[in-house]
């Protein structure tokens, strides 16, 4: 049985025995008018003088290229008579051609529709042959109708990609890791690196990244867990937890990271150091750091490790790392063992005792009297439920020395059979060490992690989600505490 469950300008979500299947408003064309398309594709390419990045409205943009195209056809066409091609072309028709061609010259081809769908995480082009597929936020994988028929229509996308980004792809160079002007991460192989033709995988983000209140509604992490994580974060101006983010691909860890940099004060120096950006901050004092790969020559790479031995240099007060997988780990914990306290970043393990395995182990390395440092291990991974795909905080453990052994206790944990969070009886270790050092008793801690309890909730129930909007609560409580809490109590 076939159910339409969404839909929208360009596209329709189909669910048929229990498999989603994304079906784009493809204009459907006869072989003739395939090979008049192309025609006038090149013909765009080499007579239209115009510059359509000098038009910086995407809709002028877009509107400027479909009239000079249309011009185009109406030529072609009537060459096309004179050839006594037979090919009627009625105005819909012409349009639907003008679209297409200037979604390859100014967009991503076919790519273009599914690129701009906010909803969609991630796209997969898997060669000549099959189908794109795509993953959906709400309905996970879904099949789309689009097929490449030939290599060259998934290349031209390709080194399109690459002259954007200023790299190289070809034969010597068969693989590019980039981004995108959007943010978006852009995987791309050609042959013979993948047997089956080219590849392309397009990592997308929301353009209005999710806030820690998205995440309380999704029930990724509970009221609770999310007012004592901003205190573990925040560390009451004295001490600032030093946390990773651990959890599987496509967990969402970079976009709980992404929440927990929020409740970072804002009179706070931050440095963020990523492969690729994907971090988007509201924060004014921050530096944003990218990896570099080797040229052709294999020179000029910065590695990761490399940005972090820099930013040593740089007196931040705070340290973002979007993912910890190398050398870098160990030159993180040195900073952390030597005052550079708020330490920030993401790893990819299961669980918190396979995060300690993985920093102790090649290509880390961690030393493990280092790893004490480390305070917070938040574990997050992707389910599949009847219901779809859900995400969630599954423990959250703090880490300590005893005897001289890396010794792990969960204070959260995640019930599947009830989607809830539990709550561990033992007195947390982090809140002892804040009251430690900022002298608040534990008591009046934990009274303070249920004030930003409310104030998180109070956000909730009355929908305010924005990211702007959520930071500037975040650090009006810093300024004005007792006004914020007056406020959301009448």
């Amino acid at each position: 049985m076939e159910k339409i469950v969404e839909s929208g300008e360009d596209y329709k979500i189909v669910k048929k025995n229990s498999r989603y299947y994304y079906v784009l408003n493809i204009p459907e064309l006869s072989r003739d008018e395939k090979l008049f398309l192309e025609e006038v594709r090149r013909k765009a390419i080499t007579d239209i003088r115009i510059d359509p990045y000098a038009v910086r409205d995407e809709h002028a943009r877009r509107k400027l290229l479909i009239k000079e195209i249309l011009e185009l056809i109406n030529q072609e066409e009537w060459r096309w008579e004179l050839k006594e091609i037979p090919l009627k072309l009625d105005e819909d028709k012409k349009q639907q051609i003008a679209n297409i061609i200037v979604d390859h010259m100014i967009g991503y081809g076919y790519l273009d529709p599914l690129i701009k769908n906010d909803d969609l995480e991630e796209i997969m082009v898997l060669g000549v042959g099959p189908p794109v597929y795509v993953y959906h936020r709400k309905y996970g994988m879904c099949e789309s109708n689009i097929i490449f028929e030939r290599e060259s229509e998934i290349k031209v996308i390709i080194e399109k990609i690459a002259r954007l980004v200023g790299r190289r792809i070809d034969i010597s160079v068969p693989l590019l890791d980039a981004r995108l002007p959007d943010g978006s991460r852009v995987n791309a192989t050609l042959p013979p690196v993948t047997l089956d033709g080219p590849t392309i995988t397009i990592r997308k983000f929301k353009k209005e990244p999710y806030t820690i209140i998205d995440l309380i509604n999704f029930n990724t992490l509970s009221s609770e867990i999310a007012s004592f994580l901003w205190v573990a974060t925040e560390g009451l101006g004295r001490k600032p937890a030093n946390i990773l983010i651990a959890g599987g691909t496509g967990s969402g860890k970079t976009t709980t990271l992404n929440c927990l940099a929020i409740f970072i004060p804002e009179r706070q120096r931050i440095i963020t150091i990523e492969d690729t950006a994907e971090l988007q901050l509201p924060l004014k004092h921050k530096i944003r750091m990218e990896t570099r790969p080797p040229n052709v020559e294999g020179k000029g790479e910065i590695t990761m490790d490399m940005l972090l031995k820099n930013t040593l240099r740089m007196r931040p007060d705070r340290i973002i790392v979007g993912e910890v997988r190398g050398e870098e780990a160990k030159t993180l914990f040195t900073a952390m063992n030597t005052g550079h306290e708020g330490c920030l970043g993401t790893l990819h393990a299961n669980s918190a005792k396979e995060t300690i395995t993985r920093l102790v182990n090649p290509p880390m390395n961690v030393p493990r009297i280092m790893i004490p440092a480390l305070d917070l291990i938040v574990v997050q991974n992707r389910y599949y439920t009847k219901g779809g795909l859900i995400r969630r905080v599954n423990e959250i453990a703090e880490v300590y020395s005893e005897g001289g052994r890396i010794k792990i206790d969960n204070i959260y944990e995640w019930n599947p059979a009830k989607d809830s969070f539990k709550k561990s009886k033992k007195e947390s270790i982090i809140i002892k060490e804040i009251s430690r050092f900022s002298g608040v008793p534990p008591d009046e801690i934990l009274e303070e992690i249920e004030n930003r309890k409310k104030l998180l909730e109070y956000l909730r129930n009355n929908n305010i989600r924005e990211l702007t909007k959520v930071h500037a609560w975040i650090q009006g409580y810093y300024e004005e505490k007792e006004k914020i809490l007056n406020k959301i109590s009448t």
